[in-house]
């Protein structure tokens, strides 16, 4: 078609101007009749909803579920933690303008200042309906399905596994030298989450419960999508409830079920599959454990003969390979999965990545 183009006659390219403009005054004419634009959402003839999200877990969520009717701008840039985000002027007006802005209250603090500022209607904070139902006041715990699964956990001070578990009925652990659980102490985290563990992604049974809330408030929002959202949301859902079973089956029979971790992330994923999380550092990666920490959590991984200590992608594995010094263990690597670290990786692939890394740690069969 180029050589066409460069030999068109100017009374050619007249006509065409006169056919393009003839047939914009005619669809003018059907638009005025119709008496609005095209609604938001409706990719055949307008622009896709914009979202703005606070972190990839929601990207991945969001993108899932509303395909080609959104478009979605993540404020947590690749490579940074989440935790420490801070908004630029163009990251508040896209909070500003956008059609929906999910965020994690407490998890990024500044995102929920520019929600509650510029755009509280079109907000969805998924912390309401993720179940942030882990208490994470202290750096070492244990988080167990209920009363009954904490108790079994402590009996007589063993856990099923037959090794040492942290005392406590409610899921808490009691270490020497610490302030107990819930006493208002901040330990040194210096970020406000609350005392609740943010990290629901990693249980895929609370993430398949933020997508269909997702998939409803999309859906209010464009309802002409409503089909296509719905079509989204089965297909995601089926993916998590394969990844959920392939957790299920892939730790099943381990020779340890302590997990000690760099921190806290990883309190759902060990209540789902039936693990006992001994974190080093709190909630935030940031926080630096002291020494008597660090000697708590090395004696601890030595009694119930811890042979992998857990160190993170986007953190220091300093404090990882402290104790795995100390206790004689190695070190392997989770990834909480806060923001992408590879090109070519989405969450199933992380979450697949990790269960091959703690079946190898945890010397599954």
């Amino acid at each position: 078609m180029g050589p066409l183009r460069r030999h068109r006659t100017p009374s050619v390219r007249a006509a065409v101007t006169a056919a393009v403009l003839a047939s914009s005054a005619a669809l003018t004419a059907c638009g005025s009749d119709a008496g609005s634009a095209p609604a938001p959402g409706d990719t055949a003839g307008g622009d896709p909803l914009s979202v703005v999200v606070g972190f990839y877990p929601l990207q991945y969520a969001v993108e899932r579920v509303g395909g080609d009717r959104v478009e979605v701008t993540n404020l947590t840039r690749p490579g940074a933690e989440p935790h420490d985000a801070e908004l630029t002027p163009k990251d508040v007006a896209a909070v500003s303008e956008a059609d929906l802005a999910v965020h994690e209250k407490h998890m990024q603090p500044a995102l929920d200042a520019a929600v509650s500022s510029e755009n509280p209607d079109k907000a969805f904070d998924v912390s309401t309906v993720a179940q942030l139902d882990a208490p994470a006041p202290e750096p070492m715990f244990t988080v167990g399905g209920g009363e009954d699964h904490a108790h079994d956990h402590a009996h007589d001070g063993h856990g099923h596994d037959g090794h040492e578990a942290p005392t406590g009925g409610t899921g808490e652990a009691a270490t020497p030298g610490q302030e107990s659980p819930g006493d208002g102490h901040d330990h040194g985290d210096g970020h406000d989450h609350g005392t609740m563990d943010p990290h629901f992604w990693l249980d895929p049974v609370r993430y398949v419960g933020v997508a269909e809330a997702l998939s409803t408030r999309l859906t209010e929002i464009d309802p002409e999508g409503k089909a296509t959202y719905e079509a989204n949301l089965a297909a995601l859902k089926k993916d998590l409830t394969s990844l959920d079973q392939e957790y299920r089956t892939g730790l099943t029979t381990c020779r340890s079920r302590t997990l000690v971790t760099g921190h806290a992330a990883f309190g759902y994923l060990a209540s789902r599959y039936d693990l006992t999380q001994a974190a080093i550092s709190g909630l935030s990666p940031e926080s630096e454990p002291d020494p008597g920490r660090l000697a708590a959590v090395a004696d601890y991984a030595k009694k119930n003969d811890v042979k992998t200590i857990y160190a993170e992608t986007l953190s220091s594995p300093a404090v990882a390979e402290t104790v795995a010094r100390e206790t004689g263990a190695k070190t392997a690597v989770l990834d909480p999965i806060e923001g992408l670290t590879k090109d070519g990786t989405d969450y199933l692939s992380i979450m697949r990545t990790n269960l091959t890394t703690l079946r190898e740690g945890q010397g599954c069969s």
